[in-house]
């Protein structure tokens, strides 16, 4: 018998906040990355793991990215995914996207802080499992 595995996680973000949830489907894990002033979906990134090709028997993985035209949310999305995939040797998928009105650097800075807390913490509760 599966587990159902439903994972969230809230962050403060610029003054508004980072949402991370991780759905267990199957074997495979589904991550929804939602935030900013205006959340959306721009960006799914499909992450394979496979034995790193550095030969040092890590896990790594392959990943595959639909991404909107003029959106950056790939890096956040690609993030999440592979560090999933790599973490579990499960097949992971992470979609979503976050929009902050007139970014700055170090609000971006900021996100990608958040962002490796959001990871840290969903590997974290998935070891507890």
């Amino acid at each position: 018998m599966e587990k159902n595995i439903v994972i969230r996680k809230r962050l403060p973000l610029c003054d508004t906040y980072l949402k991370g949830m991780l759905i267990g489907v199957g074997r495979d894990f589904q991550i929804l990355l939602s935030g900013g002033d205006c959340p959306h979906i721009r960006c799914t990134v499909l992450a394979v793991p496979r034995e790193s090709l550095e030969g040092n028997g890590k896990t790594s993985c392959t990943s595959s990215v639909l991404n909107v035209m003029g959106h950056k949310d790939e890096e956040l999305c690609r993030y999440l995914a592979e560090i999933v995939a790599a973490k579990t040797g499960k097949i992971a998928v992470c979609s979503g996207g976050i929009h902050i009105n007139e970014i700055t650097e170090e609000q971006i800075r900021e996100i990608r802080k958040v962002l490796n807390q959001v990871g840290e913490e969903l590997i974290n509760e998935l070891n507890q499992l």
